[in-house]
């Protein structure tokens, strides 16, 4: 049987199937972002910017795909419309369920600065989600479009957590530190959270949540009316018609819709429109060699784009149903 199969390989190799080969193409290779043109008009551009998926200071993606951090392609993206002079105005293509405590806060400070520093009016388009983070960085924004059935809000702050003592008691097992306070280890899934710990977590849960509150209260109408921002900021979605009655957006449209709101808030009713693109390879900004954390979430397996996946330990501006 065994001389049988020899042959029958050997006649396929004569046969000229053999083992698969691969064909290396060289390309051009840069890393720098390139403008690509979506539509033809006049020399004056609205440049959009995209943020998609889990926002995190890390680079995200695996084994022969494309890696880089969002928060350094951000500020790349930000650094190129503010360089150049022809960008009149910039739309936000949001589509995120948010992400970590300080990489949302920061996108939101530079978004901030940036309008500072360059005049240039911003627009932000709500796709599919715009929570938690996303819409956090969005409040900084001039205008926010959301398309009527996106998904906006979370407003709040999550801390996740295991315990896994019960388990190991069970097997046997039994997990010891050696510390040198009391709090050092809090938050272990080794052990349970005890009164005190769980104290000192809600507290930065809290600060987090009324730094959040304070950005909404700052950028958007909806903080004149009590009790549509008690309901806005007590965690849930909405869809994007029912922000818009809160005030947390302030209509609903197409990305078409916020670009003519970007050409209008600009002056250029025939202004380009532009993206910026990485084709091969990457450099980033400051923020670029960020670690990529454990279990870190692969935002190609996030569900449009949702975030379902194992998250490392930490707090959040995110919305995880």
């Amino acid at each position: 049987m065994a001389r049988r199969m020899i042959l029958a390989a050997l006649a396929l190799l004569a046969a000229g199937c053999g083992t698969p080969s691969f064909l290396v193409t060289p390309v051009s290779h840069t890393h720098k972002l390139q403008e690509h043109r979506l539509t033809r008009g006049s020399r004056d551009k609205v440049a959009i910017i995209e943020v998609e998926g889990m926002l995190i200071n890390a680079r995200t993606g695996g084994f022969m795909q494309p890696t880089e951090n969002k928060l350094s392609l951000f500020t790349e993206q930000l650094n190129r419309a503010a360089a150049d002079e022809n960008v009149k105005a910039v739309v936000l293509r949001v589509n995120s369920p948010g992400g970590t405590v300080t990489t949302s806060d920061t996108m939101y400070e530079m978004l901030r600065r940036f309008k500072e520093k360059t005049k240039k009016p911003v627009v932000a388009s709500f796709q599919e989600v715009a929570a938690s983070g996303a819409y956090y960085l969005s409040c900084a924004a001039d205008r926010i479009v959301a398309h009527p059935t996106s998904v906006v809000g979370s407003i709040g702050v999550i801390f996740n957590t295991m315990e896994f003592s019960g388990a190991m008691s069970k097997l046997g097992v039994r997990a010891e530190s050696i510390k040198s306070g009391p709090l050092k280890d809090m938050g272990s899934p080794f052990h349970a959270l005890t009164s005190e710990e769980r104290a000192v977590m809600q507290a930065m849960v809290d600060e987090y949540y009324n730094r959040f509150v304070s950005v909404v209260r700052t950028n958007r109408p909806t903080a004149a009316d009590k009790v549509k921002m008690t309901t806005a900021t007590d965690g849930r979605v909405f869809s994007g018609i029912q922000a818009q009655e809160l005030g947390l957006v302030d209509e609903t449209g197409m990305l078409p819709d916020a670009i003519k709101i970007a050409r209008k808030l600009a002056k250029s009713p025939d202004a380009t429109v532009v993206m910026y693109k990485r084709p091969f390879g990457f450099k980033g900004s400051i923020y670029a060699n960020g670690p990529t954390p454990e279990r870190s979430p692969n935002v190609m397996q996030l569900e449009i784009p949702g975030a379902n996946s194992m998250l490392p330990t930490g707090f959040y501006y995110m919305w995880q149903p």
